[in-house]
């Protein structure tokens, strides 16, 4: 009977847990790697999107201002740290789709990095000028490094890339110059610094192996190249004088460095003030082609194959998305999937491609294979699409 009596007391306790647990508003298991995170520039918050269902799984406020905000993705693609344009740094879990932290670092920021090893946050930021470095779990702030000038005078810092062995690169805007950090004492970093690389470099990038980092030049025609295998040689220029003999048209909107694409033996990058991708040999960094496209390219950016790379553009022109032929060098579609394209994201193997249209509110799904839409869903002027494949990428 005492047995008895026992079994029966664990049954009731065992029915008990289970509907308390019912009763909880707990997500459903489920894993990330088929997750992504879409910025909603208006309302300050993120949608937490599915590739393979293509649906909204949750919506996160109270992220501050995000009118020009990235984001990267924690080692193990369950949070994601969103870089706002107020300076504020916010950890989200995608998972439960809450925020669980956030602090207010700088005045005005446009970015940032994770660590190699996933501990460490670095953010880039324009007032004032200089990098942050945080840990990754409590957003505590580890380093603050300033970026002045060998006259001691400050730049915005553009182009943040993390790099192998828990560094970073970035570029100082004013300066001219780009600075390597290693951060394996991130309380105690070490830089190295690059002088006189260029006029105002604007933004740059990191090869996906992390031996190159590339900075775009506004101020002049041409990017700045440092082998991080071989930094003796120093900072050299590759595409220089791209537009020489052609006027330059007014810039809407300045193109994005960290979309470019990397497609078989070649480099695909945007011409600044031009209507034309450039394309270099990725061995030599010469010149190998330039593509002519319907405007000036924002984002620049091959399928995971590497057979096609798909091309935004600034306005007027931003209703629009072209398709590059890597063999051809040929645009051979021009689609209009809706107003305000801003960024384009391909699902892990490159079945499909989504779009952020401003404008429309809207994200558009497109089948890679046959350009037909499979589906729109709506989003507060959406701009940025991050999947979770790129916890495992460098340089995103």
């Amino acid at each position: 009977m005492m047995a008895q009596a026992k079994r029966l007391a664990a049954s009731i306790l065992g029915a008990g847990v289970l509907l308390a647990l019912g009763g909880c508003a707990t997500p459903p298991l489920r894993g990330s790697g088929d997750l992504g995170v879409v910025i909603e520039r208006a309302s300050g918050s993120v949608q937490v999107v599915e590739n393979s269902r293509m649906q909204t799984l949750a919506r996160v406020g109270g992220l501050g201002d995000l009118s020009h905000a990235s984001l990267v993705y924690s080692r193990d693609a369950r949070y994601v740290y969103v870089f706002g344009r107020d300076g504020g740094i916010s950890k989200v879990d995608i998972l439960a789709g809450k925020l669980v932290a956030r602090v207010l670092q700088a005045g005005n920021s446009i970015g940032g990095a994770i660590s190699s090893d996933g501990r460490i946050i670095a953010a880039q930021n324009y007032q004032p000028g200089g990098v942050k470095l945080f840990d990754a779990d409590t957003l505590a702030l580890l380093a603050d490094i300033p970026a002045l000038d060998g006259h001691g005078q400050p730049s915005k810092v553009v182009g943040l890339a993390d790099l192998p062995g828990n560094r970073f690169a970035f570029s100082l805007f004013e300066a001219g110059e780009i600075w390597v950090l290693d951060a394996s004492q991130p309380r105690t970093p070490q830089l190295d610094k690059y002088r006189n690389v260029g006029r105002n470099p604007y933004d740059g990038l990191a090869s996906s192996d992390g031996r190159y980092y590339i900075a775009g030049l506004y101020g002049e025609d041409g990017l700045a190249l440092l082998d991080t295998w071989q930094p003796e040689q120093g900072v050299r220029r590759i595409l220089d004088g791209y537009g020489q003999g052609q006027d330059k048209q007014p810039v809407y909107k300045m193109p994005h460095l960290r979309g470019w694409a990397l497609a078989g033996n070649y480099a695909f990058l945007p011409a600044i003030g031009h209507h034309a991708v450039l394309v270099a040999d990725n061995r030599s960094w010469q010149e190998a082609a330039r593509v002519p496209v319907y405007g000036q390219p924002v984002f620049v950016m091959a399928e995971p194959s590497g057979r096609r790379v798909w091309v935004n553009f600034a306005f007027p022109h931003n209703d629009t998305v072209q398709v590059i032929d890597v063999p051809t060098m040929q645009v051979i579609k021009t689609l209009k999937p809706g107003r305000g394209i801003l960024h384009m994201e391909f699902t892990a193997r490159g079945d499909a491609v989504w779009l952020s249209s401003r404008d429309d509110d809207k994200l558009v799904v497109i089948d890679t294979r046959s350009f037909q839409t499979l589906r729109e869903l709506p989003a507060a002027n959406p701009s940025g699409i991050f999947f979770s494949w790129r916890a495992s990428r460098m340089g995103m």
